[in-house]
């Protein structure tokens, strides 16, 4: 598909965006039309520099699963079965218009739940989709064939529809649940939202059908891909990497000079002094990394299970280096004002717009699952799919980037903000839901395998949202023009006693 084709889609689909319920709530409120013209004019902007997609090193796994479905075991495959259902057109193009105009459109309905559903004002809903909408290295992660843009709607769609005021009944429950199991076999962090799903359906009391209805359809996109990846494996389970990941996490403190592991595992130590050793996450992909990584072949389960049993024993032995590596990596890095090139040049790199397009080599990686980096683009794009850089829009947005963006100093300060709404009476399970879910999504990277920037991006949504309901909702019998019919309480909700 042209660039011109892209277009046209973009154009559909954002005209779409103008009638119901959408266009009054957006109608008043010049602030938010404003922000949603901008987003959407930076991303015909990035569709014109960039066409027709970019790339990270996981792009062209996914990209292998979409030319010929199967569980991969380095990464869930979700995102690769997305490709799939758009194979037929041929078009990168395509898929990236989508993801561009998937981000948009969740920012609309995030702005109208805001504003209709729980009492927001409007200018204060607008600042609170702002980031989604005008942060550069977010439309740039959209341009990026990668998971993070699919994971980001599911989730976000899946707790606005949780935390709506009104019944929670076994229905939204299910639809709840179904979003994020498939958040889940789309990228693993979605697993621990469903804990957070099921806390916050404790705190609103709902029955038991709720419970049930959530459980059974999050395990069912879950358990169906366990199967699948049994079948391949011969084991259930969504990944052959959970250990590989964890030893990763603690190759940079693991320390075998002071420390003597048991004698199985003892060809796992991490080389070099823990002082000078590679980011955690980039250790596992090195050339002669002690994990045996080659390209092409994926690790065996008896190098997994070791990993893991290596990354517990360096846990236990060592754990306040753990807990200052971690926490280092939550409370420093992701809260920084400025951007580091972490976990290495290279990768900080991906997250930038090019000056140049990515080269593949006279001789392409192999990929697991059979092919290199130039075929399975090549099989899906009927075509090179080769990035080209067209100014002066390309260069228009380099520049964009150098300044707007959410710095992690900005998101420390939100995060404090949704926080301090706890304490107030009002919504108080909507906001904590909201803001754990933010917490959850930038603390398990640290936790198991490594900061990285693009982990941060789905987070900020949450965080905004809940510093939103926190400090920008009407007072009560405050009205307005965004004022919305109050909806029931939850019918579920039995008084103690009852």
């Amino acid at each position: 598909m042209s660039t011109v084709g892209v277009l046209v889609v973009l154009s559909a689909f954002f005209g779409r965006l103008r009638v119901g319920p959408v266009r009054a709530a957006v109608a008043g409120n010049r602030l938010f039309s404003a922000l949603l013209a901008a987003g959407i004019a930076l991303r015909v902007l990035v569709v014109l520099g960039f066409p027709p997609a970019l790339y990270f090193n996981d792009s062209f796994d996914f990209l292998r699963i979409a030319d010929d479905p199967f569980p991969h075991p380095l990464r869930p495959s979700g995102y690769g079965l997305f490709l799939w259902a758009l194979k037929p057109f041929h078009s990168l193009g395509l898929v990236t218009a989508i993801q561009h105009a998937a981000i948009v459109g969740i920012a609309v309905v995030g702005y109208v739940a805001l504003v209709r559903n729980f009492g927001v004002r409007r200018w204060v809903a607008a600042l609170a989709v702002a980031p989604l909408l005008l942060d550069a290295y977010q439309a740039e992660l959209e341009h990026l064939v990668l998971s993070d843009t699919v994971f980001t709607v599911l989730i976000l769609g899946a707790l606005l529809l949780l935390a709506r005021p009104g019944a929670s009944g076994w229905r939204r429950a299910g639809l709840v649940g179904a979003l994020l199991g498939v958040a889940s076999v789309t990228r693993t962090v979605g697993v621990p939202l469903f804990v957070i799903a099921l806390l916050y359906l404790l705190l609103r009391r709902a029955r038991w059908t709720s419970f049930a209805a959530l459980a059974a359809a999050f395990v069912l996109p879950l358990g169906g891909y366990a199967v699948w990846f049994h079948s391949d494996y011969g084991r259930f389970g969504m990944s052959g990497v959970d250990g590989i990941f964890l030893w990763g996490r603690t190759s940079t403190f693991a320390d075998c000079d002071r420390h003597t592991p048991p004698a199985e595992l003892a060809h796992l130590c991490p080389y070099g002094s823990p002082d000078g050793r590679p980011a955690a996450s980039h250790q596992i992909w090195v050339e002669n990394s002690p994990t045996g990584w080659t390209n092409g072949k994926p690790f065996d389960e008896k190098t997994n299970e070791q990993a893991q049993e290596f990354a517990l024993w360096a846990i236990r032995t060592q754990p306040l280096d753990y807990v200052k590596t971690v926490s280092y990596d939550f409370f420093v890095r992701t809260f920084s004002w400025k951007r580091h090139r972490y976990p290495t040049v290279g990768t900080e790199a991906r997250y930038h717009f090019p000056t140049r397009p990515w080269a593949q080599g006279e001789k392409p990686l192999p990929l697991v699952g059979g092919g290199d980096r130039v075929s399975v683009v090549r099989d899906y794009e009927h075509g090179a799919g080769r990035t080209h850089i067209v100014d002066p829009f390309a260069g228009w947005l380099r520049a964009y980037q150098k300044h707007v963006f959410v710095r992690g100093t900005m998101l420390g300060a939100v995060l404090l903000a949704g926080l301090a709404g706890l304490f107030r009476r009002r919504g108080r399970k909507e906001i904590a839901l909201l803001w754990a879910a933010a917490v959850t999504l930038l603390a398990v990277p640290p936790v198991t395998v490594d900061f990285d920037y693009r982990y941060m991006l789905p987070a900020v949504p949450f965080a905004c949202f809940a510093a939103a309901l926190a400090w920008g909702r009407r007072r009560t019998g405050e009205a307005g023009p965004e004022a919305a019919p109050a909806e029931p309480e939850d019918a579920e909700v039995q008084p103690a006693g009852a």
